[in-house]
């Protein structure tokens, strides 16, 4: 049977509230510290971390400024109805006039018309489009349906497509080249063991195609739909260009021209206009100047020391390091590429009395046009020297990389962290020994008084009953 104890019943003391009252003692000002310590670290990780992402910002639009292939690109202007155009740094500043002449056209090819259930007859068709060249060989029970299959699912074709159209005069097998130019028109060359006539336009000749007439193989047996047609342009009136798609890669260096329309003698000719390209310089400076004033205000916040109020990192070598570092950085000069030095201000970019920065487009865009050259090494610098760009990268990753110093001390809060939850497990076993620790000893002194009660009652009831004992009215 389970032992019920009944705490206080026989002192009469309250020692469930005497218990509570000495644990609470304990608890109090040890909760009050892992809670104050624990408010500390919470406060830095998050101030840390949203000093890390200011930061990331800031390199972020710095990166841009440090890629060379950025600088100095090529804007090509004319795309129109006529032609659509690419360009790369390899091309030069100019004006140009293009006119389309014609069109890349694919080569088809249609038979006559062939009964369905007929047999076409038996041999081989050789079938040639540009380099590729495959063999079909037809049986004696084949028919036109049959060859277009065997055509297709040739594993060799890999330059002409089968299909077939009927008509009122029957099925007409149909051939159309994949690839566009004249050089992939196709041919196809019968060997027709039906008769032994390879050109005579009967049978398995039906399906033949040579248009060279010094060819011993000459046969239109099937009909041209559309010839194979090369694109072709003429540049600034003179130059006659030819291809056998219409895409003409480097056609003028560093350009390609897609030919999409056919100019006619009522159109006007596309114009090329090919210029420089530096608008990265200055989209990537006002990116900067806008996320560090971000951080320069964030740090500032996190910084504060006041007597009214100061910020999570007030005093903090930390956040000191980073603004002290990255100002010195904006304000040292770079080499450019003539061996001169450059900086910030130079080009525009200005701070006032409280840090925060400007951009001047006018001083910034008349500097470029003067050197763009040295423009683009101060911020790229070269593989021996880095450049702004590059050092201010190289600067961040040390705050920011995931092993960098910010990094580390967001892991090692958090593993502060950690520790104080197994100080609260350990702390609160503690706390639950004592408690049992004290109802004993008080259940203890409880069942002790109880006795004593009890022994004095007792007591007093045989003397009361002895002889010549006079009981006192109460």
């Amino acid at each position: 049977m389970a032992n019920i104890t009944f705490n206080g019943l026989g002192s009469g003391l309250q020692v469930t509230e005497i218990v509570e009252a000495i644990v609470g003692a304990e608890k109090v000002p040890f909760v009050s510290r892992l809670n104050r310590k624990e408010a500390a670290m919470t406060t830095d990780i998050s101030a840390v971390g949203a000093l890390k992402s200011a930061l990331q910002k800031v390199q972020d639009s710095i990166s841009n400024l440090a890629n060379a292939d950025r600088y100095q690109l090529r804007e090509a202007k004319g795309n129109d109805d006529f032609i659509a155009m690419t360009s790369n740094k390899e091309a030069e500043i100019g004006n140009y006039s293009v006119k389309v002449d014609t069109l890349a056209e694919k080569h088809k090819l249609i038979s006559e018309g062939i009964d369905s259930e007929d047999v076409v007859g038996e041999g081989t068709l050789t079938i040639k489009s540009g380099e590729n060249s495959f063999d079909i060989t037809a049986s004696d029970t084949a028919t036109l349906a049959d060859i277009r299959d065997a055509i297709n699912d040739s594993s060799d074709n890999e330059s002409v497509i089968a299909t077939i159209i009927t008509d009122d005069n029957g099925q007409h097998l149909v051939l159309s080249s994949k690839e566009t130019g004249v050089a992939n028109a196709i041919t196809v060359v019968v060997d027709d063991v039906s008769d032994g006539q390879n050109t005579d336009n009967q049978f398995l000749s039906r399906l033949a195609y040579d248009p060279d007439t010094n060819s011993a193989n000459y046969s239109l047996s099937m009909n041209e739909v559309t010839p194979a047609v090369d694109a072709q342009i003429t540049i600034d009136g003179t130059l006659v260009v030819t291809n056998s798609t219409n895409t003409f890669t480097d056609v003028i260096d560093g350009v390609d021209i897609t030919a999409k329309k056919i100019h006619t003698v009522d159109d006007d000719l596309s114009r090329v206009t090919l210029s420089e390209n530096n608008a990265n310089v200055e989209a990537g400076l006002n990116q900067f100047v806008k996320n560090y004033n971000e951080l320069l205000t964030l740090s500032k916040a996190l910084g504060q020391a006041s007597e009214a109020s100061s910020g999570p990192l007030a005093g903090d070598s930390l956040l000191r390091g980073v603004m002290s570092k990255l100002r010195q950085q904006i304000s040292t000069p770079f080499e450019t590429s003539g061996g001169d030095t450059l900086s910030l201000s130079q080009l525009g970019v200005r701070g006032d009395r409280e840090g925060v920065l400007s951009l001047d487009k006018s001083d910034l865009n008349e500097f470029i046009a003067q050197d763009v050259d040295g423009v683009q090494n101060f911020f790229v610098g070269s593989d021996d020297t880095p450049g702004f760009a590059a050092s201010v990268d190289t600067l961040m990753k040390f705050y920011t990389d995931s092993d960098g110093l910010i990094q580390s001390r967001i892991d090692g809060k958090k593993n502060q962290l950690e520790s104080l939850d197994d100080d609260r497990l350990a702390f609160g076993r503690k706390m639950d020994s004592l408690e049992d620790r004290l109802y004993q000893q008080y259940n203890a002194m409880d069942l002790l008084v109880a006795n004593l009660n009890a022994t004095g009652s007792y007591l007093t009831a045989q003397l009361d009953n002895m002889p010549g004992v006079v009981k006192q009215n109460k």
